[in-house]
C-alpha cells in the first residue's frame, strides 16, 4: 500500500513542479499565467468531477437498479461494502455486451459502481465478486478526486503550453528583447509539456490501478478470483468492442479502447506508455502472488 501511495504523491509532486516550470518559462516566471491556466483547468475538471456519477451513468447508458431487480448482485455489493466498512454505493448495470465495470462518484457517500451486462452474464460468482471489490477500493481510496485533481493539473498545463506558444508567434512579453522569453524555448514547452503531463497523468492512473487490484484483494483474501477475472476479460474484450469515449475509458477496470489504442499509437510498448492502465498480464502476475 505504502509503495503505490507514495508513488502516487510523487507523480502529483511532479506534475505540480512541471507546472511551475512551465510558467518559468513563459515571460520571466509570470504568476497571472499559472493563476489563469489553474483556474481553468479546476473549473472544467472540478465541473466534470462534481457531476461524474451523473455523466459517467449517461455515457454507460446505465440504470441504477434496486435490490428486487438483481437480488444476487446488488447483494454481493451490500455485503462488500460491509466487510470494507463502506456506505453502500448505488447499483446500476450498463447494457453493454463487453464483459467490464466501473466506480464513479465525488466520494464514499456519493459512490455508484456499475456493471455491464456482459460482465454479469459471463463471470462466475467468486471472479464477478473480485471485480466488484476493485471497484469499491476505488471509491474507498478515493481514486475519482485524486483522477480529477491529476487531469486539472494536466489541463492547466495545456492551457499554459498554448499560451507559450502564442506568445512565441506574437514576440513573447517584455519591452526590450532581454525581458523577452526564448521563442524556441517557448515553442519547445508547448510542443513537449503537454505530452509530459499526459504521461504523468496516465503513470497516477495506472498507480491507482495497481492499488486497487490490492486493496480487492486485501479485502478478499485472495488475489486470485480478480486475476482470474481480469485474465477472462481480457479475452473477451478482444472479441466484444465496446462504444465509450476516451474520457470515461480510465474508469473501468479494463481499458475498452485498448486494443483500438495500441493499433493507433503503432505498438503495445509505446501504447503503454499513454494507457491509463496496467499491462493486464502484469496485474495478473501481482495478483497471483499476493495471499494474506
Amino acid at each position: 500500500m505504502f509503495k503505490n501511495t507514495a508513488k502516487t504523491a510523487v507523480l502529483l509532486a511532479a506534475l505540480g513542479g512541471l507546472i511551475v516550470t512551465i510558467a518559468g518559462v513563459l515571460g520571466g516566471g509570470s504568476s497571472g499565467s499559472l493563476t489563469i491556466g489553474l483556474l481553468f483547468a479546476f473549473v472544467m475538471v472540478g465541473g466534470s468531477y462534481w457531476f461524474s456519477d451523473k455523466l459517467a451513468l449517461k455515457a454507460a447508458k446505465a440504470r441504477v437498479i434496486t435490490q428486487a431487480e438483481a437480488p444476487m448482485f446488488y447483494g454481493m455489493i451490500e455485503e462488500l461494502a460491509t466487510r470494507a466498512n463502506m456506505p453502500m454505493p448505488k447499483v446500476a448495470i450498463s447494457p453493454n455486451e463487453q464483459p467490464n465495470a466501473f466506480a464513479t462518484g465525488r466520494g464514499p457517500r456519493n459512490a455508484v459502481v456499475c456493471a455491464t451486462e456482459g460482465l454479469l452474464r459471463t463471470m462466475p460468482e467468486d471472479e464477478l465478486r473480485g471485480v466488484m471489490a476493485h471497484e469499491l477500493m476505488h471509491v474507498r481510496n478515493r481514486d475519482i478526486l485524486i483522477g480529477s485533481v491529476a487531469a486539472a493539473i494536466a489541463t492547466a498545463i495545456s492551457f499554459i503550453a498554448n499560451m507559450a506558444m502564442w506568445a512565441a508567434m506574437f514576440g513573447g512579453r517584455g519591452n526590450n528583447d532581454d525581458d523577452r522569453p526564448n521563442p524556441f524555448a517557448l515553442i519547445l514547452v508547448s510542443m513537449l509539456a503537454p505530452i509530459a503531463a499526459s504521461l504523468i497523468q496516465m503513470a497516477v492512473s495506472r498507480s491507482r490501478e495497481f492499488e486497487a487490484d490490492r486493496s480487492a484483494a486485501e479485502l478478499l483474501g485472495t488475489g486470485l478470483p480478480l486475476a482470474n477475472a481480469l485474465q477472462r476479460i481480457e479475452v473477451h474484450a478482444r472479441q466484444i468492442p465496446m462504444q465509450v469515449a476516451p474520457a470515461q475509458a480510465q474508469a473501468y477496470i479494463h481499458n475498452p479502447l485498448a486494443e483500438f489504442q495500441k493499433k493507433r499509437s503503432g505498438g503495445p510498448n509505446v501504447a503503454r506508455l499513454f494507457s491509463t492502465h496496467p499491462d493486464t498480464d502484469e496485474r495478473i502476475a501481482r495478483l497471483r502472488a499476493m495471499t494474506f
